[in-house]
């Protein structure tokens, strides 16, 4: 007895110990994780989880400091175990399960996460673009194909991404080692702060040695992604809040990312570096890019105004070098995911990578034609193989040639990061048509010669045809965008319906079906359905007449007082639930209900028979012991309004 009370006090004693490590051990994760430390942070968390600890919070870090540091199949694997054990989460965590997911192929229950993400949270832009779309994998397809793509010949085994084009050279970001004593490491990934190096384009296809851009715009943190005017002498890149020997820093101490600017001196020198008037210490600012007149500049922030964690925005470079205020590219462009890296080719295209849209995984390519009036139409996942399953971003290409590169961290790469060159085949172009079948609503007769009218979203009138002699219309459109279509006929009511074209070449089919304004009655006839007047709802177990009813009512008044001779039985019916008999008593006390309600609105009472039919006709499955939705109980408790005499 006393020897287990030793071995139990032992026990205790190291679990005390070894519950005491792992709290430390947790607090130094979470302090690190606050930081942006992730690299550190995953070493912390994964030393407490291999010792079987478990724990919703620190599942959950473990899984985003993977996702935040874009390696998504490490991600997954803490995402998975998340799930299994705590499988009731907030909505994001469903969406970044589902990106994680598909890094590993599994698009089945990727979208199967995605679902959830949809029913868990409204009015999100992912969530929308996802039920607008569940095919999307078919518009991927058909989009993909169109490229040779090889290794750039310049990468490391570090990171090397975010390419522009300098005449014939390419200028990219690089973190590999560059010698020296000492070198300093940015903590997210614990890997060597980026600068800016550049390797001559070979027409042959070859790439030259790549060498350090100028010192003076290196700096000991990170430079990335430049953009070039035309004439060369302009740069526009992307560094960390440091300019003159000064580290700049938000409220929480983090040196977040700023835009910068710097001229070719007479001299042949990149000097002056200064920084644009919209940065901020508080929030970032990245990844510039130049409309094609070199009067806009676009770019990537998480400032006030965001709609997601990081969107596209614009501003006006004025004549005199000032700048206008930034403008975000909106919800056409925009989602509560990331858009970046932006990129305008010579034919006026917008491209740019976004994990908040249906892609193949991580963040995907995407292209948007530039209107005249600088809206952006037509977004398209540029397809296989410039996307993967993993992050595809910083896409640039010449549009004479229709060569370019991109950066990823695609499997089979030299590096984290990896630079790609590639050849595009075939443009990519989206030519939909809207067309469909006109048909009478009563008789499902085709209309021949019906007036077919297309408005854009603001209602501006685009195209008039007429149905052909199969009852058809067919409109020329542009893809992803929303048009209005109205059909119109002589002794028909005027229809007007909207419809979003698809994102892809194709043809989208959209019946449109016309109600004639004078329609025949007959004996039997049921005027909830000739006039289509909506069934006469109750509430669950009562026989008041509902406030919306007593306005669907009001039009079986007006049509009895225009056809006097008219006499009408009016048929109630329950739902399954309570016993047959009750059901028969409380439809016959909704019957009189809805005569008594007809009566006191002038319709005299010899024209009218009321009768209830309890649960015998039920319009759906919902019988005794079958499990079903209120709504479809909801559809059972009805009033027909049967025409039995016209004389």
């Amino acid at each position: 007895m006393k020897i287990k009370n030793i071995v139990y006090s032992l026990f205790l004693s190291l679990f005390f110990i070894q519950g005491f490590a792992q709290k430390t051990t947790l607090a130094k994760a979470e302090k690190k994780y606050d930081r942006f430390a992730y690299v550190d942070a995953i070493d912390n968390y994964e030393k407490v989880a291999e010792k079987g600890y478990q724990d919703e919070k620190m599942f959950q870090k473990l899984g985003n400091a993977y996702y935040f540091k874009a390696e998504l199949p490490q991600a997954l694997k803490w995402y998975d175990q998340l799930f299994n054990v705590y499988p009731n989460q907030e909505a994001e965590y469903f969406y970044r399960y589902s990106q994680a997911l598909k890094s590993s192929g599994d698009y089945t229950k990727a979208d199967q996460m995605l679902e959830q993400f949809v029913q868990k949270i409204q009015n999100d832009k992912r969530g929308e673009l996802f039920k607008e779309n569940r095919n999307y994998l078919d518009e991927i397809k058909a989009n993909s194909g169109r490229f040779q793509v090889v290794d750039a010949e310049v990468n490391s085994e570090f990171s090397d991404y975010g390419s522009s084009f300098l005449g014939t050279k390419l200028v990219f970001a690089s973190a590999r080692d560059t010698g020296g004593v000492s070198k300093k490491i940015f903590k997210w990934t614990n890997k060597s702060f980026t600068n800016l190096y550049w390797a001559e384009i070979i027409p042959d296809g070859g790439m030259g040695k790549p060498q350090r851009f100028e010192r003076k715009i290196n700096s000991k943190f990170n430079e990335s992604t430049p953009v070039f005017t035309q004439d060369g002498k302009t740069m526009y890149f992307t560094r960390n809040n440091f300019l003159e020997g000064k580290r700049g820093r938000d409220t929480d101490k983090n040196t977040l990312l700023k835009l910068y600017k710097v001229i070719l001196n007479s001299d042949g020198q990149w000097s002056d570096v200064v920084e644009l008037p919209f940065n901020s210490n508080n929030y970032s600012v990245a990844h510039p890019a130049l409309s094609i007149d070199e009067k806009t500049l676009y770019f990537a922030s998480d400032m006030p105004g965001t709609y997601g964690q990081s969107d596209l925005f614009k501003v006006m470079i004025n004549a005199d070098g000032t700048y206008g205020a930034p403008e975000n590219l909106g919800p056409e462009v925009n989602t509560e995911g990331r858009e970046t890296f932006p990129f305008i080719s010579s034919d006026n295209e917008l491209y740019f990578a976004s994990d908040g849209r249906p892609g193949l995984g991580g963040l995907d390519v995407f292209v948007a034609k530039i209107e005249a009036d600088n809206s952006y139409y037509g977004i398209q996942n540029v397809g296989e193989p410039i996307n993967s399953k993993q992050d595809d971003f910083a896409f640039i290409i010449n549009s004479k040639n229709r060569n370019g590169f991109f950066s990823s961290n695609r499997e089979g790469g030299k590096g984290f990061d990896d630079i790609y060159r590639f050849v595009e085949d075939k443009k990519l172009t989206c030519d939909q048509s809207l067309s469909g079948l006109v048909t009478d609503l009563d008789f499902r007769q085709i209309l021949i010669g019906a007036k077919m009218s297309l408005f854009d979203s603001n209602f501006k009138l685009l195209q008039v045809t007429q149905t052909d002699t199969s009852g058809r219309y067919n409109f020329s459109v542009n893809c992803g965008k929303t048009y209005y279509i109205r059909g119109e006929k002589e002794e028909y009511q005027t229809k007007e319906e909207a419809v979003r074209t698809k994102f892809f070449s194709g043809n989208k089919d959209f019946p449109i079906v016309l109600e004639r304004r004078i329609k025949p009655i007959t004996v039997g006839t049921d005027l909830a359905k000739t006039l289509n007047i909506p069934m006469i709802y109750f509430d669950l177990d009562k026989a008041f007449i509902r406030k919306d009813a007593s306005y669907e009512l009001a039009k079986v008044v007006v049509v009895m007082e225009q056809y006097p001779e008219l006499k009408i039985e009016v048929r109630s019916h329950t739902d399954s639930r309570q016993s047959a008999k009750y059901n028969e008593k409380l439809s016959d006390k909704r019957a009189k209900t809805t005569v008594d309600w007809l009566i006191e609105n002038g319709i005299n009472s010899s024209r009218l028979i009321g009768k209830g039919y309890g649960e015998s006709q039920l319009i759906n499955q919902c019988a005794d012991g079958v499990k079903c939705t209120e709504e479809e109980h909801q559809a059972n408790r009805r009033s027909e309004f049967i025409i039995v005499s016209m004389q």
